[in-house]
Formats: C-alpha cells, sequence, structure tokens
C-alpha cells in the first residue's frame, strides 16, 4: 500500500495553521473546511483530543495513530509528538509544520507494516482485532487482513497471566552493623567504571549508613537527616548503604518517594545494582497505592459488556496492554499516559479499584492479580520503591503487619509534612459520604457493573453467622442515611433528604454567609466553624445519631469477622480467609473514618481542640459546586506521622536537596517530625558540587506592573522568544496560566516554538515532561505539579519563568498554621522554599546552563536567600532580561564561548 494509495486523508493543526494530505497533496486549510472534512471522512491524525482543541472541535475522532500504535505495541512508550512517532517508526522527522500531515500517511504505512514481520505482541492481536471490528474502531479494518488468524486459538488475557504462588512468611530481619569500608565498596562498585566517587557522595553514603545501625531503645529509631545539594549522587549514595543492609541482614528497605518521576528515576538506578533483568525483577520492586493498578475483575465487566462506545475500545486496548505490562501499573506505569486521555471520560478510572471494593479471594482473578502481585514481590523483595501516601497507609491500616519495615528511605523527604498533612486529615463531605454509602448499599439505579454491597460481598458469612448477618443488616439500613444520588440539586434547592443532607445544606449557607465576598472569582469558599449559628448546630445532632448508627454495626461487623476467621468453619478455606482478612481490614478503616466524622461533629457548638484545624467549605470550579463539607487538619501532621511510622521503625534516612530550604535545620526538623521522637536525629549537609555563580543567574523584572495579563503575556512570549525555547514557565493561578498561554501560543508556533500547557492541553501532566524533554525549541506552563516534580536535565530546559512571588494560598488552615509558626516569618520560610524548589529545576548537570526570571517587582530582598551562595541576582527592567537571557542562551553562549559584557543592571548578592 504506498503512501498515495493510502484510502483516507491525514489532518494536522497546531498553533500556526492546518494542513490536510491526500493522494500525494498536501495544502493549507481552514479551521472549518477542517471541521467539515473531519466529520464527514475519516481522517488519519495524531493525538485527537488535542488536536480537536485546536480546531474547537470536541468530538473530532478518527484513525489516531496513537490508538494503532497501543494496539500494536502495548506496553511500549512514544512520545506523542511527529518527532516520537518518527522514533518508533523511523522515518524522518518532518521538516516543517507543512510537511507533518504527508509524515502521518507514511507514518500509517510503517505501523501497518509491523505485523507483516516479527511481531513480539502477536498474540491475542486477532482475537482484539475481531472484537474492535465488532465495535466500529476505525482502525479495524485496515487490520483485518493484516492480523492473520492464528493456526491455534489463541491464549486470552486471563489465561495468559501467570499466577501468584503463596510462600512461607518472611523472618524478622538480622541484627547487623554495616561496616564502613563495605558501604564505600558497594558504592564504588554502583558508581561503576572503576572511577573514584565523588566526595560528597562518600561522605553522604556514610552518613546514610547510620540510618541502618541496631535500634538502640523501643519507639527511638536512627534517624538521620541528610541534606544533600543537586548533583551529589544521592540516589546511589543512598542505594550503596540500603542495598548491603538489606542483602545482610535479609530484610526489606522501602525507598520512599514524593513524585513518580523520581520513582521512574529510581527504578533506572537500580539496574546498576542488578544489572540482570531477571535478578532485578526480584529483588527490586516497585510499589504503589491500588488505585493505580489495572483490577482484571473491572476489566472483565468492561470487556463483557459494562463499557460501551469509545469506552469499549479503551477496554479492549488495555487487555492488550495487560497481557504484556510488567505490573498492571497504570498510573506512570509502563501504560503510557497518554492512552486514557485519548478516550477523555469514558471509563479509565472505573479500570482500577477506587471505590476499596476489592473482595480478594472472592475475585476469580485473585491469583492473577497485579495488586496482590505486587504485595507478595515486595515481602521477598530487597528494595520497594514506594511513595510517602502508600507507606503512610500501609503503616496505619495495611493488611500487612508482619512484614512491615524496619527501615526506609525518604527521598523528597521535603515533602514528608504535605503528605502527612492529607494522610492523616478527615473530611466529612457529600462525595465521601456518597463513596461510603455506595461501598455499604451496592446499587440502587439498576446500573450496569460488578458494584456490590456489603451483603453480596458477605453473603456466605451472613448465612453462617447470625450476628454478622444482622450487623450487615443494620449497617445497610444505617447507610440509607447517608448522602444519595443527586445530592447536590437537592440542596441547591434547599431540599435535602436525611440529617447528613440536611447538615451539608447547613453547612452551605453557612460558608456562602460569611465566606462569599462581591466580585469572588467562582473559586472554592471556606470559613472558620467557630460561632457556629443555630441551624448548624441544630443539623449536626441527628447527623451525629445516624453516624453512630452506622457505626456500630461495621464494629460489631468487624468483630464477627474476626471470630469467624478464629473458628475457622469447614469451609473456610484459604482463599475465602483471606477475603475476611480484606474485609476485616476494609471494615476497620472505614469505620474509622466514621469515627473520625463524628469527633468533627463533637466540635460543632463545642470546645476547639488546640492539635486540630477544622472549617467549612464548598468547594468549586468556576462557580459550578462539586462538594460541600466539614474538614479538619491536624495543625502538626507531622505528629501522626511519627506515630504512626517513625517510632515503629528501626531506622530511617529523610534526604532531600533542599531539606533545610526556606529555614534551618530546627525548621526540617519541625517538618519531618524529629520533636516528637525521643532521641535527637543526625544532620547531615553536603553542598552541590555545582558552579551556581557561572552557571547560572537570577533576574528579577521591575516593570511588569502586577494583575496586568497583557503585559504579562508579552513578558513569557519575549523571555521564551529570547531563549529559544527550553523554557518552563510557573504560574501560582490557573486562570492567568491559561490566559498567557491563549495569548501567546500562536505567536511563538509561527516562531517554531512549541508551547505547551498543564491544564489546557488534554494530556498527563507526565507526558507533557516527556514532550517537553523531547524538544529543545518547546516550553511548558505549569503549576505546583511542575515546581519540583520535573527532572529536564541539559538543553531542554535553559529557563524557569516564575510570574510571581509564591505566596501561600490564604486559608484557614494556613492561617492557624501562620499564627502557630511565627506569622510572617512561617510565609517567608515557605516562599524561599518553593523558590528554592523552582531553582532546582534549572541546573540538573555539571554543564547544564541556565537563568532564574521572576516577574514581579514586589520580590523582598529578604527572600533571597532561597538561592544558591554566589549566584548573582539582578533587579533590571523587561528589555534588559531579555537581552540577558538572550546572550546567555544563545548557541554560543551554551557552546562555551566568551560571552560579550552584560547590560547593566541593579545586581544584589544572594548571601553577600
Amino acid at each position: 500500500m504506498g503512501v498515495t494509495a493510502f484510502p483516507y486523508p491525514a489532518l494536522h493543526a497546531s498553533h500556526s495553521g492546518t494542513w490536510i494530505a491526500h493522494d500525494g497533496e498536501t495544502r493549507a486549510i481552514g479551521r472549518g473546511e477542517a471541521i467539515r472534512i473531519a466529520a464527514d471522512t475519516p481522517v488519519v491524525l495524531l493525538n485527537a483530543p488535542l488536536i480537536g482543541q485546536r480546531l474547537g472541535y470536541a468530538e473530532l475522532s478518527g484513525l489516531d495513530l496513537l490508538e494503532l500504535f497501543a494496539f500494536l505495541k502495548p506496553a511500549q512508550f512514544m512520545v506523542p509528538t511527529p518527532k516520537g512517532l518518527a522514533a518508533v517508526t523511523g522515518l524522518k522527522m518532518p521538516a516543517d509544520e507543512s510537511a507533518v500531515a504527508p509524515f502521518l500517511l507514511a507514518a500509517a504505512k510503517r505501523l501497518l507494516a509491523i505485523p507483516d514481520g516479527d511481531w513480539p505482541e502477536r498474540e491475542g492481536a486477532w482475537t482484539a482485532a475481531q472484537t474492535l471490528f465488532r465495535l466500529r474502531w476505525p482502525w479495524a479494518p485496515l487490520l483485518a487482513d493484516r492480523v492473520t488468524r492464528p493456526l491455534a486459538a489463541e491464549r486470552w488475557l486471563f489465561s495468559r497471566l501467570p499466577e501468584w504462588e503463596e510462600i512461607a512468611p518472611r523472618p524478622m530481619p538480622r541484627t547487623i552493623a554495616l561496616a564502613g569500608n563495605d558501604v564505600q565498596e558497594r558504592l564504588a562498585r554502583l558508581t561503576g567504571d572503576g572511577r573514584e566517587s565523588r566526595p560528597g557522595q562518600r561522605a553522604y553514603a556514610g552518613a546514610a549508613a547510620d540510618a541502618f545501625a541496631p535500634r538502640v531503645a523501643r519507639e527511638s529509631p536512627n534517624l538521620v537527616l541528610a541534606e544533600a545539594g543537586t548533583g551529589i549522587g544521592k540516589t546511589l549514595g543512598y542505594l550503596a548503604p540500603a542495598s548491603l543492609w538489606a542483602e545482610q541482614a535479609q530484610g526489606a528497605v522501602w525507598i520512599s518517594t514524593y513524585t513518580k518521576a523520581l520513582q521512574r528515576q529510581l527504578t533506572y538506578e537500580t539496574m546498576r545494582l542488578h544489572p540482570d533483568p531477571a535478578v532485578r525483577k526480584a529483588r527490586v520492586v516497585t510499589r504503589k497505592g491500588r488505585e493505580n493498578y489495572l483490577c482484571l475483575l473491572n476489566l472483565e465487566d468492561a470487556l463483557q459488556g459494562g463499557f460501551a462506545g469509545r469506552a469499549a475500545i479503551l477496554a479492549q486496548l488495555v487487555a492488550r496492554w495487560a497481557a504484556y505490562t510488567a505490573d498492571g501499573d497504570m498510573v506512570g506505569g509502563d501504560l503510557p499516559g497518554w492512552l486514557v486521555t485519548l478516550f477523555r471520560r469514558n471509563g479509565p478510572a472505573a479500570l482500577t479499584d477506587r471505590r476499596g471494593e476489592c473482595v480478594y479471594a472472592g475475585c476469580p482473578h485473585y491469583r492473577k492479580c497485579f495488586i496482590e502481585r505486587a504485595a507478595r514481590n515486595s515481602v521477598e523483595a530487597d528494595i520497594v520503591i514506594a511513595n510517602h501516601a502508600l507507606v503512610m497507609v500501609n503503616a496505619a491500616r495495611g493488611r500487612e503487619t508482619a512484614t512491615r519495615p524496619t527501615r526506609y528511605v525518604f527521598d523528597e523527604g521535603h515533602h514528608l509534612f504535605d503528605a502527612a498533612d492529607g494522610m492523616f486529615a478527615t473530611a466529612l463531605t457529600g462525595q465521601e459520604a456518597i463513596e461510603l454509602r455506595r461501598w455499604i448499599v451496592g446499587p440502587e439505579s439498576g446500573g450496569r457493573g460488578r458494584r456490590r454491597g456489603l451483603a453480596a460481598r458477605l453473603s456466605d458469612v451472613a448465612s453462617y453467622d447470625e450476628a454478622g448477618g444482622r450487623a450487615i443488616g443494620d449497617a445497610v439500613a444505617a447507610a440509607q442515611a447517608l448522602v444519595s444520588d443527586g445530592w447536590l440539586s437537592r440542596l441547591a434547592e434547599s431540599s435535602p433528604f436525611g440529617p447528613l443532607e440536611a447538615l451539608l445544606g447547613a453547612v452551605r449557607g453557612v460558608v456562602y454567609a460569611r465566606a462569599e465576598q462581591a466580585g469572588d472569582a467562582g473559586y472554592g469558599l471556606e470559613t472558620e466553624i467557630a460561632e457556629p449559628p443555630p441551624a448548624l448546630i441544630e443539623a449536626a445532632g441527628p447527623a451525629a445519631q445516624a453516624l453512630d448508627a452506622l457505626l456500630r454495626p461495621l464494629v460489631t461487623l468487624g468483630k464477627r469477622l474476626e471470630a469467624v476467621l478464629a473458628g475457622a468453619p469447614d469451609w473456610m478455606d484459604g482463599q475465602a480467609r483471606a477475603r475476611i482478612e480484606g474485609a476485616i481490614a476494609s471494615l476497620g478503616w472505614r469505620a474509622e473514618t466514621v469515627a473520625a466524622w463524628l469527633s468533627l461533629l463533637a466540635r460543632v457548638g463545642g470546645p476547639a481542640d488546640a492539635d486540630f484545624v477544622d472549617w467549612l467549605a464548598v468547594d468549586r470550579i468556576e462557580g459550578r459546586e462539586f462538594d460541600i463539607g466539614l474538614h479538619r487538619h491536624w495543625l502538626d501532621p507531622t505528629r501522626p506521622f511519627a506515630e504512626v511510622v517513625l517510632k515503629p521503625a528501626h531506622g530511617a534516612l529523610v534526604t532531600s536537596a533542599t531539606l533545610t530550604a526556606g529555614g534551618d535545620w530546627n525548621t526540617a526538623e519541625a517538618r519531618v517530625g524529629a520533636p516528637h521522637l525521643a532521641m535527637p536525629p543526625e544532620r547531615f549537609e553536603a553542598a552541590s558540587p555545582f558552579d551556581y555563580a557561572a552557571q547560572a543567574e537570577v533576574l528579577i523584572v521591575t516593570d511588569v506592573k502586577r494583575g496586568d495579563q497583557a503585559a504579562l503575556a508579552n513578558a513569557y512570549a519575549r523571555l521564551i522568544e529570547a531563549a529559544g525555547g527550553g523554557t518552563l514557565g510557573l504560574f501560582t493561578a490557573i486562570r492567568r496560566l491559561r490566559g498567557v498561554h491563549a495569548a501567546i501560543a500562536d505567536r511563538l508556533a509561527r516562531a517554531g516554538l512549541p508551547l505547551h500547557a498543564q491544564h489546557v492541553d488534554p494530556i498527563d501532566t507526565g507526558t507533557l515532561v516527556d514532550i517537553f524533554r523531547d524538544d529543545p525549541h518547546a516550553s511548558l506552563l505549569g503549576t505546583d505539579a511542575l515546581r519540583d516534580g520535573v527532572d529536564v536535565p541539559g538543553e531542554s530546559l535553559r529557563l524557569v519563568v516564575m510570574e510571581g512571588v509564591p505566596w501561600p494560598k490564604p486559608s484557614v488552615l494556613h492561617a492557624a498554621r501562620r499564627l502557630a509558626g511565627g506569622g510572617s516569618a512561617y510565609d517567608d520560610r515557605i516562599v524561599r522554599a518553593r523558590l528554592a524548589q523552582a531553582f532546582g529545576r534549572l541546573i540538573r548537570s555539571a554543564s547544564d546552563r541556565g537563568a532564574f526570571v521572576l516577574l514581579s517587582s514586589a520580590m523582598p530582598s529578604r527572600l533571597l536567600t532561597a538561592f544558591p551562595p554566589g549566584v548573582e541576582i539582578a533587579r533590571v527592567p523587561l528589555d534588559t532580561a531579555i537581552a540577558r537571557v538572550r546572550q546567555r542562551l544563545s548557541s554560543d553562549a551554551r557552546l562555551g564561548h566568551e560571552a560579550a559584557p552584560r547590560p547593566n543592571g541593579l545586581t544584589e548578592n544572594a548571601r553577600s
């Protein structure tokens, strides 16, 4: 099939224009014509949601090359751009935007030729293609003659996946002391090539080893706080003692991160530890929360009619992936992040266990379950790569109590406070209450799916244990008082149904009365619970009675299940035991949730608790309400973190490049829970080896007026043009980000400088970073998630621009912590930390060069200590900043050529 003979045209749209290619001809067309053609004729395109957004035609669909790639090469990634497509097809990159459309036709031909050769993912393709043909997937007719019918029946997904096996419990780790020489030898082996490791890295590894020493007292872990500047090599620095201890003590070390980017980096670094993939798979396991993994039972339901339309096509493509995935991780694993975004809201969340309805051993796919496999693999592993949230959940209510880790490494340790703040918070909201009702009651509206309530999940227990059966019935009856479908509409009409909805209606009234201001932008509203009005107090009483009526049968049921386990009836085999153990764990944390709600309601009309911050909120997006409720956070969330995670541990290393950023060591200790332990922590500090003074500069622009959106957009455009792309733009408000992107994207595209944006492009954040990394001319705009979740060394990131000083957002919680933390000094610490994290994106290797630009004349000099010592800091007009950026980041400067004298500007050293 030649390119000119391809039966369909190809369509490409960017911020610089739109083109159509067909029958060997390529021409530029207008938006209206493009929409008409796409509506009438199947078109080949790359990333339909993105092209549809650029055309203003949200319903755009066609023969998306990303979907074809996902079918042909499941569990493989490609950057979803023409450059990425060229890399996986072996074709030459299009010379310019006008050449992309014919390139897409050539790429389609090259991809469709894959079945003609050696195709490792052939098994299952024919069966899936037949189903996709019936579902009218646009690519199916073109694949029909190419994916030939196998001679023998194919193994389908559920017969292809291997089963895990039960293993004996792992004994407790041995008590050993690491020898310093052994740690340094392990570090030398990891750094490789016989080269001497860096002095800072050697010292760091020695300090990290202290976290693995034997514990000397109960609830007194060996806590080491280690700040290692960028470039020290802290990953290998802690992997050396961690891997050595795991081998000698025969125990697992859990390495916890805050971002998925660092999890991926850690997975890569462990290749040095275990070069053999088979050995590495056994010794190193990545572990995430269960909501990240594909649920095979949910997938089976989707494949058997639970999904319809486009969602059914997604299910088939996910099934193709599931047969070849390494671990079943749908979020940050080997499922391309762009795949689910191609299907917009059609079903991705329904394929994971987000509602906590797992039936464990009652599931027909239990012994092939990705979640259970990860849990079992982590028991036998030496290194478990996890995240802060999972570590806390596992410690607080995990089922694996006998194999709880004794040694932790918390990388990105400056985020422990935030992770603990989310984990140990309480929220009695409509969304939380309706989820609990669904978990207990099950389906109420005849919807399709496998959702089952407590009575269905525990029917065998109910028939065996009369008291347990009564508890289930009582819980289901009490759950009727919880929020139900349509509650937001009823509250808007002042017609609540039941005591919980009446409570939320009263909350809504108080929030609008106290928090709404003239000219409100339509975002969330909140107010303190202090001095509650009579209506709220009156609504709290019946709501508390309803929750108490629910809590009692939940607790009773948990006790009855424990009694059934202890009695071990004849019908209870290993799988039934596992299912009941899982039910006990689920009941336990839901009972804890209801108890926390009751404690929160006691605050309404009652005394305040100095340990907590309580408030009422109406959550809105652009004026549309989506949740209402009462909230409670610990004033210091490191207290429960220290109690639940640190005290039971024997040792923990907390490390970061910015552990003390914004404050001093006392601040760092307070942010990780060290003051709540009996023994003080050890401190270690190693400065970055980078020459920041030569590699970077900080420019504070003095003439961009605050609140002037046009001036802000113009500044971003001119700076990106001066740098030739490679810019990370950071915003404190999504509204301003969108406004700047809308104003400058077309202009930059015409200059050959692609602009991508979080909260604008219909692409997940991880993929946006991959696109940004892959193209040194591209720029990326984003918010907090990109401030320290991006690791892009080299040419692709050479300029960081912040729209303004990143002051903390005013809120009830922030006001309380500010008051307790020293007032304005508390705000200053937060800003300095955020600036340090943002600057840390800029220089990631010894060869990097870059500039950091802050578009705010209101930047206080006292905050400039956030930047590394020696970095030149200048307050300059925008024109001067642009000239300096162009001078520093020009091709000649990046090649190390001598730079011309700098334009004049008022300069102040950060730590003079």
